[in-house]
């Protein structure tokens, strides 16, 4: 079974909160921890990992944290994961070069390369918007200042 990290899955929960807010309201990792039931560590570090992949802006001294400034609309769960776990790819050989002796003779490695490019559009087609969708099965209004609360699963 192929599955994505922990953190990547909980990156785009917590993007899911962040995005519940208006674009550039700024939020700590206590209180994202807080509202997404995660651990603070795991938190404070994919945060961290969303602002060095430049989709969270850090903010620095009192009143700071993290914030969204970008549509969720035009962050890729691609994106997420790159900026989390690093180069999307099925197998080690095809983000590594050289990691395998037999890289240069390999039958198989122009079909994991084929692999990895579809797998990895596939996931930059899919907007983080389109990630949040309540259990009733609709999308989740980002930005949005009303009352509705935000995905109320708990990982």
């Amino acid at each position: 079974m192929i599955r994505l990290t922990k953190e990547a899955d909980y990156g785009i929960v917590l993007l899911g909160h962040i995005a519940s807010q208006p674009v550039g309201h700024v939020h700590t990792a206590r209180e994202v921890a807080a509202t997404s039931g995660l651990p603070l560590p795991m938190v404070s570090k994919i945060l961290g990992s969303l602002a060095r992949g430049e989709i969270l802006t850090g903010h620095r001294g009192v009143g700071g944290g993290y914030s969204l400034d970008a549509d969720p609309g035009m962050i890729s769960v691609a994106q997420v994961i790159r900026a989390i776990e690093g180069p999307i790819s099925m197998v080690q050989c095809g983000v590594e070069p050289g990691v395998c002796e037999h890289e240069t003779g390999c039958p198989t490695r122009i079909n994991w390369s084929r692999i990895n490019q579809q797998i990895e559009h596939a996931l930059d087609q899919v907007p983080i918007s389109e990630m949040l969708v309540q259990t009733t099965g609709e999308l989740l209004e980002v930005g949005d200042d009303s009352s509705e609360e935000p995905i109320t699963e708990q990982r």
